[in-house]
């Protein structure tokens, strides 16, 4: 594949890149929708039921902790790259970006003429002070573990240099995490969140952990999208509500569909539900501070304690894969297949025996914040320990307030990862020793070393091992449960229009409010 060949596909081959030639990528053309797709409509008015969201929600994107918040950036900002419904990257704000041999610099060429909602023009200062409010000293933001690498970002021109301290050839996927939004600069080298980004539609009304109110904007840098001419984010947490609300025709786009109610809307002829395979996964994190969850048999005892197809087959009602107490899926490069972890009360209790222990008592909290099911999934995890002589007491924590006031706080919860493109942005995100989102506060300095070093590594089947070696660390030696993938499950009024529909994040990669119309 030669350079040009590079700009065209949007795909950068990393052995190619690594070697020294310098590659290309750029975005998809915006070219009017394909005969492959029903025609889009533009008009109407878009109403969303989103299951997360909290009052303690704010625009600035480095606290965006939730499906609320997520589908809140995509929808009113935009991004340098985006993870196309293919899987493959496409350019947004970024016309097109290559890497220079190594891997160590990339260079972000912006599209011109791209204005905020504020009626400021996009520059290349932007996206500097949109990159830097996530890598400050006192940034708490979950993107900042992903932004370690960078060693300086400029602006030159219209383009946007960022200088590595390392290679890393899946540095472009990381502008796609959600909390990387461009927003416009202050002038004094911060952004002001408060006004908008560039997206597909303005934000006219918020109110934290309610609602939110949108209108297209009418200088939207596409026309290929925004096809509703307003829309609404109702939080709508509890999934029977929502489930209800579908069917009344209260809402047209249902978010996170509970497993348990697929069967009764896909009886009504006027919904539309889609299961679709994905990498979000469920975690079950045991903080390595809190005894007794820095002991390591005690930790396998519960791994052993958890009948994962039990909870697939009876929480997710099938819609989901087992998961082997690592974050990386089957759907992802570099999945390893290592042994799956089984259901074994009887290793149970020798792991329990090795801690020094004859029975374990603990308590685990459980939220529908986390998915419609989690709380349910909790108490059948509870049910099937006991055989292991482990008693959990659940404790059943409220919706509102449950990623502030538990998540990352209390030392044995529930929680569910939305997915993400590579391995290296979930375990930089999640299992790196000390970043602000390590759940479990996993530490192997082991780990730490091979993270680096399989960024840039040449060889694709030395990096192949790596990864495969990295699985096998958290699998063995890590401090989560990771018993199930979970489809991106939801359901829309077949009214609504749609192409393809991406698998990275729920409603067509939090995009359905930009990517999607009303049939007419």
């Amino acid at each position: 594949m030669n350079g040009i060949e590079f700009w065209r596909s949007g795909v950068l081959d990393r052995r190619q890149l690594l070697k020294g030639t310098a590659a290309m990528a750029a975005t998809q053309p915006f070219l009017a929708p394909s005969a492959a797709r029903a025609e889009p409509k533009r008009g109407g008015h878009a109403r969303f039921g989103i299951g997360d969201g909290h009052t303690g929600d704010s625009l600035d994107p480095s606290t965006t902790n939730n499906s609320f918040m997520d589908i809140i950036n995509h929808t009113t900002g935009s991004y340098l790259v985006e993870i196309m419904p293919d899987g493959k990257l496409g350019g947004e704000l970024a016309e097109s970006w290559q890497a220079e041999p190594g891997a160590k610099r990339w260079v972000f060429k912006l599209r011109k003429g791209v204005e905020f909602h504020n009626g400021k023009t996009l520059t290349a200062s932007d996206v500097v002070a949109s990159i830097n409010h996530h890598r400050g000293e006192s940034s708490k933001s979950g993107g900042k573990s992903l932004l370690s690498g960078i060693d300086k970002i400029t602006a030159d021109g219209d383009n946007v240099v960022l200088d590595l301290t390392g290679g890393n050839a899946d540095f472009a996927y990381i502008m796609t995490d959600y909390h990387f939004v461009i927003l416009p600069a202050d002038g004094e080298g911060k952004i002001d969140w408060s006004k908008g980004g560039t997206g597909a539609y303005r934000l006219e009304e918020f109110v934290p952990g309610v609602s939110a109110k949108l209108k297209r904007f009418e200088n939207f840098f596409r026309n290929d999208r925004a096809f509703f001419d307003t829309g609404e984010m109702r939080a709508i947490l509890d999934a029977t509500a929502r489930s209800n609300a579908l069917m009344a025709g209260e809402i047209d786009v249902l978010h996170d569909l509970s497993p348990v109610l697929v069967d009764l809307l896909k009886s009504n002829p006027d919904i539309s539900v889609q299961s679709i395979p994905s990498s979000s996964h469920v975690t079950l994190p045991m903080r390595n501070s809190a005894k007794p969850f820095e002991n390591k048999d005690v930790r396998l005892a519960l791994k052993h304690a958890i009948d994962r197809q039990a909870l697939i087959d009876t929480i997710m009602r099938g819609q989901g894969t087992l998961g082997n107490d690592h974050p990386v899926g089957q759907n992802m490069p570099y999945w390893a297949n290592i042994e799956q972890r089984a259901y074994d009360a009887d290793k149970a209790k020798f792991h329990l025996k090795q801690a020094g222990l004859s029975d374990l008592k603990v308590e685990l909290f459980g939220s529908e914040a986390a998915f419609a099911g989690a709380t349910d999934a909790c108490l059948l995890f509870a049910e099937q320990a006991r055989k292991a002589g482990i008693e959990i007491t659940v404790n059943k924590a409220p919706s509102d307030g449950y990623w502030s006031n538990v998540w990352n706080k209390e030392p044995f919860c529930i929680t569910l990862w939305v997915a993400r493109p590579t391995p290296d942005m979930i375990f930089s995100a999640a299992y790196a020793s000390g970043v602000d989102w390590n759940e479990s506060q996993f530490s192997s300095e082991k780990f730490d070393q091979m993270l680096v070093a399989a960024r840039s590594e040449l060889d694709e089947a030395k990096r192949a091992e790596m990864y495969r070696e990295m699985q096998q660390i958290v699998r063995d030696d890590g401090n989560s449960i990771v018993p199930m993938f979970q489809n991106q499950v939801f359901a829309m009024s077949s009214k609504v229009g749609h192409g393809q529909i991406a698998n990275n994040a729920p409603i067509d990669g939090n995009r359905a409010m930009e990517r999607w119309w009303f049939k007419g």
